[in-house]
Formats: structure tokens, C-alpha cells, sequence
């Protein structure tokens, strides 16, 4: 789809928003569809990065899939290991932001992982849904989404 320049510019702050939303409305309906929740609030911040930020390293689906699943298991080994604690918490949340780094997956929003987990009593199945089929799902919208918008994404995928 080449989308004219003239019509581009005035509504280029429309793009990420619309990207977001095509996302997050996907995720709900077809989890409604599976019966099988594909959202949690991390996701929506997720959405910012991959629509409005592409092009950065964060954005990126290692990143974005890596990230989450990474802290998300972090938070589900805290919770069983330690339960819920003022200093388990902000383990968790440490240790995640430590393996992100070292594992070339970070994304910021995924640093709130450990905590929803934690906090909600999350079990060892919300790794699969919503962290792992909604970050998926969120990479793909975007994959396509970018593509019809003439948008470099990912610019890497390792």
C-alpha cells in the first residue's frame, strides 16, 4: 500500500495509535475467540514502543518476546520460591532487569512483569497465556502493521 506523503505527514502521529489499537483489539478478539486470555496490562505499554519507537532496539521481537517471557518466568520462580514479600518483589524485578540485559531482551515493559505475576498469584500457565501467545500476537500485528505503513520493523530479529 503506498500511502502519498501529503496524506502521510498530517496524520503521522495517528500511525502508532491506530497500530496500537489494531493490536490490542486483535489480542482481546481472539482470545475471546480461544477462550484463552491474550492481555495483560504490560502489553498496552508493549504497544507504545512497537508502533511509535520501530526502529528501536527495544521494540524489537527478541526484545519484546524475549523480555516478557524472560521476567514473567522470573516472577513465577519468585512467587514459588519466595511468595510475596516487599524484598521478593523488588528481587524479581532486579533479577529481570539483570537477565534482560545480559540476554540481549530488553524491553521495559516487561520490567512489570514480575510484579503482575507476583502480585495477582499468577500461575505457571500465564507464561504461555497471555505473556508468550500475546507478545507473539503483538509482534505480528506489528510485523504486518509496519508493512502496509512502509515502515522498517523489525530491523532485526537476533
Amino acid at each position: 500500500m503506498n500511502i502519498p506523503d501529503s496524506f502521510r505527514k498530517p496524520f503521522a502521529v495517528l500511525i502508532p495509535g491506530i497500530g496500537g489499537f489494531l493490536a490490542i483489539l486483535l489480542c482481546s478478539l481472539i482470545g475471546d475467540a480461544a477462550h484463552a486470555s491474550l492481555l495483560m496490562a504490560p502489553l498496552g505499554a508493549s504497544c507504545v514502543i512497537a508502533f511509535a519507537l520501530p526502529q528501536s532496539p527495544l521494540a524489537q521481537p527478541r526484545s519484546l518476546i524475549g523480555g516478557h517471557v524472560l521476567s514473567t518466568l522470573i516472577g513465577l520462580s519468585a512467587l514459588a520460591a519466595f511468595g510475596v514479600h516487599a524484598w521478593s518483589l523488588a528481587l524479581a524485578v532486579g533479577v529481570a532487569i539483570t537477565l534482560m540485559q545480559l540476554t540481549r531482551t530488553l524491553h521495559p515493559p516487561a520490567g512489570a512483569d514480575p510484579l503482575l505475576v507476583m502480585l495477582t498469584g499468577a500461575g505457571w500457565g500465564f507464561l504461555l497465556t497471555p505473556v508468550l501467545l500475546g507478545a507473539v500476537l503483538l509482534v505480528l500485528v506489528a510485523l504486518a502493521y509496519h508493512r502496509a505503513t512502509q515502515t522498517r520493523y523489525p530491523t532485526s530479529w537476533w
